[in-house]
Parts: C-alpha cells; sequence; structure tokens
C-alpha cells in the first residue's frame, strides 16, 4: 500500500465551453469540502451549499434545504473529528451544463492515519463482497455534486453520495 497520496490528474472536462478559471474554481470547492470534512467543521461545509440545496448522504438520507443539511451536519461531522478515517476527493469529471451549472464526479477514498489508501484490500479480489461487509470504512464513494454559478460563486445545489460497492468497479 502507498503512503503517500499521488497528485490527482487533471479531470476530465466536457460540455459547454468554460474558462478555466471555473475548472479552477471547481476543483478549489472540492478540495475545500475535502478539508472541511478531514477537519471536521460543519460550518466550512455548509459554506457550500445554496439554500435550496438538496443533498442525498451515502446512506440514503434525503436532506433538503440548508437549514435541514446543516441540522444533519452539525450532528454527524463533529463526532469524525477524532477518526482514523479521512478521505480524499479527487475531481475525475467536470459537465458544463451551462457556463454556470456544472456536474461534478468526484472519487472519495479512504486513508488511514498513515495516508495509506483503505480500498486497496478489494484490488484483485474476483468478489469483495465478504470483504465489504468486514471492512466498511474501506468502501469509496463517488459522489456528484451539481454546483451552479450564483455571484460568482459555485455553491452545490444538489449531490448524491453513493458508497462503491460494485465489484468490477471497487477491483
Amino acid at each position: 500500500m502507498s503512503t503517500s497520496t499521488p497528485a490527482p490528474a487533471a479531470p476530465t472536462v466536457l460540455g459547454v465551453p468554460a474558462p478555466q478559471e471555473d475548472v479552477d474554481a471547481i476543483l478549489a470547492f472540492v478540495a475545500a469540502v475535502q478539508d472541511a470534512q478531514r477537519k471536521a467543521l460543519p460550518d466550512a461545509f455548509l459554506g457550500g451549499f445554496r439554500e435550496d440545496a438538496v443533498w442525498t448522504t451515502a446512506h440514503g438520507k434525503l436532506l433538503t434545504g440548508l437549514p435541514e443539511i446543516a441540522a444533519f451536519t452539525r450532528k454527524v461531522l463533529p463526532p469524525q473529528a477524532d477518526s482514523p478515517v479521512k478521505a480524499t476527493y479527487t475531481v475525475e469529471l467536470i459537465l458544463f451544463i451551462r457556463p454556470d451549472v456544472a456536474a461534478v464526479k468526484i472519487r472519495q477514498r479512504p486513508v488511514g492515519l498513515d495516508g495509506a489508501f483503505l480500498d486497496e484490500i478489494f484490488r484483485g479480489r474476483e468478489d469483495p463482497s465478504e470483504l465489504i461487509a468486514a471492512h466498511p470504512e474501506a468502501v469509496p464513494g463517488t459522489p456528484t455534486y451539481v454546483l451552479a454559478k450564483d455571484d460568482g460563486v459555485w455553491r452545490v445545489a444538489a449531490a448524491q453520495n453513493t458508497p462503491v460497492i460494485d465489484a468490477e468497479s471497487l477491483t
């Protein structure tokens, strides 16, 4: 297992033409989400949402509007501060639907305190289902954010976080 995080590859960018500054702003946005999650900072995390946002958690819980998202986040994020498992967020694809709306596909990988990717335990396994059950902390995620640019700032309009349990995707 690697103990250092390699530099992420540039994301694929599709859709309507968009300036590099918007790609860079979206990459910075996702990096800020990663930082807020890793440091368990609810206010920093919540600053990235529109007031009317829709969020579906990795466990399938639907949250509608910033007040509901905030109540959930303030309950579940602070206890994560001391977790030995953190995650990396890598933007894999940005689809500019319009110049001010983008769908962003993220690869979310759990890492241990030593920086090693925990999902490496699934590599080379024909059927990792037993490992998934035994090591839920090692299951990566595949969030999709729909971001809207309002007053020059990209924020989450809608998002879905999905755990990766498909054997082919894991291995």
